[in-house]
């Protein structure tokens, strides 16, 4: 008689720590859907634990990303360029770490370079690689801007970020017009009171 051969003799077969988790993360989906008063195995839900597990990768994403990795290739050739440096209206989504629900807003960032530059898609991904975790808007504005002055060392940050928040805009209060502002100033912006002002008249 053959020895049977358990189905993951094959190590290469063998599930990974992710596929485990991922696994898990559907069976709680399935959970909640069902403690919410549906049937998780109708037509019309049963795909959705694994579609709900995709969206949750991707939505928090940020964790996988090391956001001072980002800002690692510079640019020296500048001129002696010594002015502010503006990207305006980074759009993000994030999701609020008590509710899980969404903060959709925008983010300006600012910061006077010390003899070198960053690319400014650099810029959005930091602010990307924070909104894509469970946050609360005023630490992911004092994370960026910490990042990027502890990385370009430049003489000066400032980070304001406006967001709606779907914990109180859809849910709680029922607040549909208000957002948040939040703001962080470093280095030149926050003992130049005129800078700071310029940086400030720039956001819409």
């Amino acid at each position: 008689m053959d020895a049977l051969v358990h189905p993951f003799a094959d190590c290469s077969r063998l599930p990974t720590s992710r596929e485990t988790e991922r696994a898990a993360a559907e069976t709680a989906f399935r959970a909640i859907i069902r403690w919410a008063g549906d049937d998780p195995d109708r037509p019309g839900l049963i795909e959705t634990p694994a579609r709900l597990a995709r969206a949750f990768e991707q939505y928090f994403a940020g964790y996988s990303q090391d956001p001072g990795q980002i800002l690692q290739k510079t640019f020296k050739e500048i001129d002696g360029y010594d002015e502010m440096i503006v990207l305006r209206g980074i759009r993000f989504e994030s999701h609020c770490e008590h509710h899980l629900a969404p903060i959709v807003g925008k983010a300006w960032v600012a910061y006077v370079p010390e003899g070198r530059v960053v690319g400014i898609s650099k810029l959005a991904r930091v602010v990307d690689a924070y909104a894509r975790r469970l946050q609360i808007q005023e630490r992911m504005t004092v994370q960026i801007a910490n990042t990027i002055s502890e990385v370009l060392q430049p003489r000066g940050v400032g980070v304001i970020i406006k967001a709606t928040h779907h914990c109180m805009t859809t849910r709680g209060v029922h607040k549909p017009d208000s957002d948040l502002i939040t703001s962080r100033m470093l280095g030149c912006f926050r003992d130049n009171s005129r800078l700071r002002q310029e940086f400030v008249a720039l956001v819409d």
